[in-house]
């Protein structure tokens, strides 16, 4: 029982601290709709034709392997969004080196 009740103790705050991501297409929202959607999600992958993007925000919650940048894309009515709080590939990350 004991090692029940550490064990949830253990598995709260990482729990807590998950953020599901919610997938949005870019191309039904306007560029302040989607700037909007990010800040109140906190956690949106913005699907751009076959891939997409990852937001978070704030963007200190970026996942391993992933730096905060801005990343363009296009919305609903065709204009150039440049959007912050990008979690995008970082290949200068200590998770994303291949040992040789």
């Amino acid at each position: 029982m004991k090692s029940m009740i550490l064990a949830g103790a253990l598995l709260l705050p990482s729990s807590a601290l998950a953020v599901e991501a919610v997938e949005v297409n870019a191309r039904a929202y306007s560029c302040n709709q989607l700037a909007q959607i990010i800040r109140q999600q906190k956690a949106v992958f913005v699907r751009v034709g076959f891939g997409g993007r990852s937001f978070r925000y704030p963007p200190a919650r970026c996942s391993l392997g992933d730096k905060w940048d801005t990343t363009s894309l296009r919305d609903a009515d065709g204009r150039l969004c440049v959007l912050d709080y990008a979690c995008v590939y970082d290949p200068d990350s200590f998770y994303n080196k291949i040992p040789k």
